[in-house]
């Protein structure tokens, strides 16, 4: 519900939508010299040392090694960080930066979606008004682009 919504959370996620638009106009501008690999490896590289850094103000380093945790944690390093990262990297190779950049904009209403259908979690009818128009803004800020 939108008033559980904390101030924190809020500029959390506006600060993360700026910071990735951002992120892939300056990767489009410099990296496009880089192999896939390259890129991959400089943008695990710099992450790492950010959360590193992160970890060593707020965490106390505690890691219980279970399967639970093995498997999550391949899953997030296979599946997750280098099956995305090799495909924005395809992508920005591929297309315009700004075209790539429309794509993030599906991430949360299809998240929702598919929580809602893997983990049966709650989807009010404002979930559905939100995935509508981001769907629906995708849809009209790719057909201004392939019209230029």
């Amino acid at each position: 519900m939108i008033s559980d919504l904390s101030a924190i959370a809020f500029f959390a996620g506006l600060i993360g939508l700026i910071s990735s638009s951002l992120a892939i106009i300056w990767q489009k501008k410099i990296g496009s010299n880089l192999s896939l690999s390259g890129n991959n490896f400089l943008q695990a590289l710099s992450a790492s040392v950010f959360h590193f850094i992160l970890a060593l103000c707020f965490e106390n380093f505690l890691i219980n090694f279970s399967i639970n945790f093995l498997l999550a944690m391949s899953w997030q390093i296979f599946a997750v960080s280098l099956g995305a990262f090799l495909i924005l990297m395809w992508l920005l190779q591929n297309n315009k930066a700004n075209q790539t950049s429309t794509l993030f904009f599906l991430v949360p209403p299809v998240s929702a979606l598919l929580a809602y259908i893997m983990l049966q979690e709650k989807f009010i009818i404002l979930d559905f008004l939100g995935l509508f128009l981001s769907c629906l803004g995708v849809f009209v800020v790719s057909k201004f682009q392939n019209k230029n």
